[in-house]
């Protein structure tokens, strides 16, 4: 089977090129998926620049997340069939027309979703559930801070948070997001990114405990938030988005100046102040499918509406819906339509 594929050599944007090649046919416990909808996320820069430490350097294919319809399956499938519509996560490899892929990390389309619904789901649920539930320990009436509060993973950690009663605050590092988030999502508070963070959070809590925060940004942000926290609270790191800047490739005088400024914790006080910092990736959930698939079931139970889709791009403008992405001006998730 032919199919088109971004690839390239990690360390810039410009070194991506579309290609032509050739699919081998699936494994046993594969199916060959032909890709509708493709799903950017803040990983895949890390890895096109060559930052992301479980990415290939060479010859990378990026992507974590896509939706599409089952063209071929392997012999040993038992559980999918040409034709299911389905939506899936990969390590990597999501930026073609065609892959294979091991049908455990594959799922039914949802009735009533269509292919961009899919392809912008998965990465976000399970980033935002693993992070407030299992490492978060998210109670009934929590109170919950959720940086990138406009973005795929805040949008979803708020409709999870809420679905427990927490009270949730959410900070976005632009304005004009704010309006977004009073039309669209429930949150209860919303804060701007600037250097009197701390105190709008103090207003913001309005005299109630901070129990958990879902950080993506890091910094002084980080160190404001975990300053904030009251006992037992927790602080779950799941990206650094201060690290990015738009472009071709990384502005390495701007990574360094944040890396030797970067925020640090003292253990020997965390025990008398009842504080923790937690951190995880996605690759690390994937190695484990059959964990991964246990959230997949609890996070049915919760019957969460669909993704907010606020950009959408044809597969010939993937750079561009790349270049977009990194300016940190897009609300909800970025979808990249194949066809």
């Amino acid at each position: 089977m032919k199919r088109k594929t971004y690839r390239l050599k990690a360390g810039a944007l410009s070194n991506m090129k579309l290609i032509e090649e050739n699919l081998a046919a699936p494994n046993s416990n594969e199916v060959t998926v032909k890709v509708k909808s493709i799903g950017l996320n803040f990983a895949d820069i890390f890895c096109i620049w060559g930052l992301y430490p479980a990415a290939p350097k060479e010859d990378l294919v990026p992507g974590l997340e896509y939706a599409g319809e089952i063209v071929a399956v392997g012999s040993g499938i038992k559980h999918r069939k040409v034709g299911d519509q389905i939506m899936g996560i990969t390590r990597f490899g999501a930026y073609t027309t065609h892959l294979n892929i091991d049908e455990r990390y594959v799922l039914p389309l949802p009735q009533a979703w269509n292919y961009e619904d899919g392809a912008a789901f998965l990465v976000q649920v399970l980033t935002a559930y693993y992070g407030l539930i299992h490492l978060g320990g998210l109670q009934k009436n929590s109170t919950v801070l959720i940086q990138s509060a406009a973005g795929g993973v805040g949008i979803l950690a708020n409709r999870i948070a809420k679905k427990f009663d927490a009270y949730t605050i959410g900070a976005v590092g632009r304005v004009e997001k704010v309006d977004f988030l009073k039309t669209h999502e429930n949150y209860n508070h919303i804060i701007v990114r600037d250097s009197n963070f701390k105190q709008k959070l103090i207003e913001g809590l309005g005299g109630r405990d901070l129990n958990l925060v879902m950080d993506s940004v890091g910094g002084n942000y980080f160190k404001w938030s975990y300053e904030s926290l009251a006992p037992m609270g927790r602080v779950i790191v799941f990206g650094s988005a201060r690290y990015a800047n738009p472009g071709n490739r990384p502005n390495y005088f701007r990574l360094l100046w944040h890396y030797l400024r970067r925020p640090k914790v003292d253990i020997q006080t965390m025990p008398g102040e009842n504080k923790s910092i937690m951190g995880f990736n996605l690759i690390w959930l994937y190695e484990r499918v059959e964990l991964m698939q246990e959230i997949l079931k609890e996070l049915e139970a919760l019957n969460l509406q669909k993704q907010h889709i606020g950009h959408r791009f044809k597969f010939e403008e993937l750079k561009d819906a790349i270049l977009l992405f990194q300016t940190g001006k897009t609300v909800g998730k970025v979808v990249v339509n194949v066809e």
